[in-house]
């Protein structure tokens, strides 16, 4: 991306064999100061006794941690990409002790991140958890909350994959291409948009969280669904929660890291 690239992580305690790395991607409002995994969802205490090597990304908003096919005015460059699946694994393997094993986990724009990825470079991931994304990034829905995203901070969109009927929208759409995750252990959560409970009158954001978190996350239900059908479709197991009820925000992915766990540390060879 023609500069320097911070990232976090977190080494286990004991660190005297190989062990695998998860990588751990943000939202759409990627801070370059810290990842909302360890702010927001308790992340660093929830890996402390977890035998496996956490990268947190720094930065990339609204970026869906792709490579884009022009640099932006507003958002730069970005070949996330390129730098997560080629350039940044073997840096951490050798330098922290990699096994050559790795997973993914995302929440919002980093959960359909997660999912892209994993099915772009299929042998590269053993496991990948996403948490309120939506996957079709070229239909009409998908590419039109995708365009929402980057128009939020400002991007062009066209940036990122070109105008509308541009191949590279096709190109990264999970479920055109789902056959490409089989094999791996996945894991897909959601809220319905209702109110639960975490939703209540002490929450300090809870007028955001409802009367934006709610659509936003029915809109990630109903893509998560697509997900789920379309790989109980084609055969392919995953362990889906979607939740009667919950808004688009971070109380709830919090709950959703330990409930990932079991499937990402399976899928991992962590016992």
């Amino acid at each position: 991306m023609g500069r320097t690239v911070e990232i976090q992580v977190l080494l286990p305690a004991h660190r005297d064999s190989p062990r695998p790395t998860v990588y751990m991607l943000d939202g759409r409002s990627a801070s370059s100061d810290a990842n909302n995994w360890t702010v927001r969802a308790g992340a660093l205490r929830f890996f402390a006794d977890k035998n496996v090597t956490v990268v947190f990304t720094l930065g990339g908003p609204a970026s869906y941690y792709t490579d884009w096919r022009h640099s932006d005015p507003k958002l730069g460059t970005n070949r996330w990409e390129t730098f997560l699946t080629r350039e940044l694994p073997p840096l951490i393997d050798a330098r922290f002790g990699g096994d050559g094993m790795n997973g993914l986990e995302g929440v919002s724009m980093g959960a359909e991140a997660a999912m892209m990825l994993a099915a772009r470079n299929p042998g590269l991931y053993r496991a990948v958890a996403a948490h309120s994304g939506c996957y079709s990034m070229s239909s009409d829905f998908g590419q039109a909350q995708a365009r929402a995203v980057v128009g939020t901070f400002g991007g062009d969109p066209d940036n990122m994959f070109g105008p509308s009927d541009d191949p590279q929208w096709a190109d990264h759409d999970v479920l055109a291409h789902a056959e490409a995750l089989r094999g791996k252990a996945i894991y897909l959560s959601s809220g319905s948009g209702l109110p639960g409970e975490h939703d209540t009158p002490d929450n300090p954001d809870l007028r955001n969280a409802v009367l934006f978190g709610g659509p936003i996350e029915a809109g990630a239900d109903m893509c998560t669904r697509q997900l789920a059908d379309r790989l109980a479709q084609l055969g392919i197991p995953a362990t889906v929660n979607r939740r009667p009820t919950g808004t688009h925000s971070w109380p709830y992915w919090a709950d959703e890291l330990p409930r990932s766990w079991p499937t990402m540390a399976a899928g991992l060879g962590i016992g």
